[in-house]
């Protein structure tokens, strides 16, 4: 992500452009960040904000966890109908659950599951420093335990549980799903970070500099970015220009380490793709140049799940469900309902 210019926050009020523009390496900053644009995010003229709130019980924490991290986490329950699955998010690399996954959420709840999301430490409203990832087997550990608290309540552990992971939360998913083999009942995985399309890496001699340089200054904000990388996460002209107002997203060059860690993670899940054996949903954008499409199609023919679906979105980029045309943004939701409608039913019979 680049950083934000004063040119893309011309609509925001010199307050609010002053909160966009701050430092928020650290949690506190950030929560003081939300509560300011929490009053103008849903008169954001976005698809999502604009679905309906009724019958959809929302519940805020704050709770330390095993590693002494406070994490901010969020569910979304149906008030009005029994529940049919849990589905468990997992957010992308620089973003957070409370912002463009609030309307995803709500549509999820009013069609009768029970939505449970977090933010990672080092994201959005949790604890540590901004976009830093120093372990990527521990912040899946760190989500491991935090959705195992939750699938291990009375209420839920009759129903059926999915995983959702988007872009580097499909990969966290398919690596919880590797340490809870029998866990879960299905995952939809929207462009799932299972391998860094090529616009994204830097040369081999750059990145063997950057490797070396990662080493001995991890929280260093220095790996280079393409133009044309930042323009294919929106789509929609109008929505790449909403992005500001999402001010919990990190959206400096990316820490050597984190970028390290998540290119070591996306060379081992290449290897264990055929390990893959729960129900899966697939779906990608043909036009992604951040997470390579090929690798989702590498994933639906490794896997040895016999249940599985890939579908590929004609001129679709990265973000399915936030930056793409209105149309395309309910044509993938409709996918996500129905497959969680079909896979519940399925377990619900036995």
């Amino acid at each position: 992500m680049a950083a934000v210019t004063r040119g893309e926050i011309q609509d925001m009020s010199e307050e609010l452009k002053k909160i966009c523009l701050s430092n928020m390496d650290e949690a506190p900053a950030r929560r003081g960040a939300r509560e300011a644009f929490k009053h103008v995010q849903f008169a954001i003229d976005h698809c999502l904000f604009k679905l309906p709130i009724d019958g959809v019980k929302m519940t805020e924490v704050y709770e330390v966890n095993s590693r002494g991290l406070e994490i901010f986490s969020k569910s979304w329950l149906p008030e009005r109908t029994p529940l049919k699955a849990i589905v468990c998010y997992c957010h992308g690399y620089a973003d957070t659950c409370t912002f463009y996954f609030e309307g995803v959420a709500r549509k999820l709840a009013s069609s009768g599951f029970g939505v449970f999301a977090l933010d990672y430490p080092g994201f959005g409203l949790s604890d540590g420093l901004h976009g830093y990832i120093p372990s990527f087997e521990d912040l899946v550990n760190d989500v491991v335990e935090h959705f195992s608290k939750i699938k291990e309540k009375k209420e839920y552990q009759h129903l059926p549980s999915f995983l959702l992971g988007e872009s580097m939360g499909g990969a966290i998913a398919l690596n919880i799903h590797f340490k809870q083999p029998t866990a879960w009942d299905g995952a939809a995985l929207i462009a799932p970070l299972c391998k860094f399309a090529e616009d994204m890496i830097p040369h081999w001699l750059l990145k063997q500099i950057l490797i070396g340089v990662a080493k001995v200054l991890p929280k260093t904000k220095l790996v280079p970015q393409k133009e044309e990388v930042k323009e294919n996460i929106y789509r929609d002209v109008k929505k790449r220009k909403l992005a500001p107002f999402n001010v919990l997203l990190y959206k400096d060059k990316p820490r050597l380490g984190t970028a390290l860690e998540l290119l070591k993670a996306t060379q081992e899940l290449e290897q264990r793709l055929e390990e893959v054996s729960l129900p899966l949903l697939i779906m990608h954008g043909e036009a992604d140049i951040i997470t390579d499409p090929s690798a989702s199609k590498a994933l639906y023919e490794k896997a040895s799940a016999t249940d599985k679906k890939l579908c590929l979105y004609k001129d679709a980029f990265h973000t399915l469900l936030e930056g793409e045309p209105d149309e395309t943004i309910f044509h993938v939701l409709g996918d996500i309902v129905s497959w969680l409608d079909e896979h519940s039913n399925k377990k619900n019979k036995y």
